[in-house]
């Protein structure tokens, strides 16, 4: 049986730094709780989890 292996690349390690380092805005509450219903609707359990922590993230709940 194969095993895949994810072979990172230099310029993906350069992406994910630069996105580490820079602001990102984060979007208003009613955006992100619109897009959990969403997410929930159609039983998209990884949208409803990303909704769910982004929302504590913006109300200040959870701290950078």
């Amino acid at each position: 049986m194969k095993r895949y292996v994810s072979v990172p690349r230099p310029t993906e390690r350069a992406a994910i730094r630069a996105a580490c380092r820079s602001a990102r805005p984060l979007p208003p509450v009613p955006a992100i709780l619109a897009d959990l219903i969403t997410a929930n609707r159609l039983g998209d359990r990884r949208g409803v989890n990303l909704c769910a922590h982004l929302v504590a993230r913006v109300s200040g709940e959870v701290r950078e």
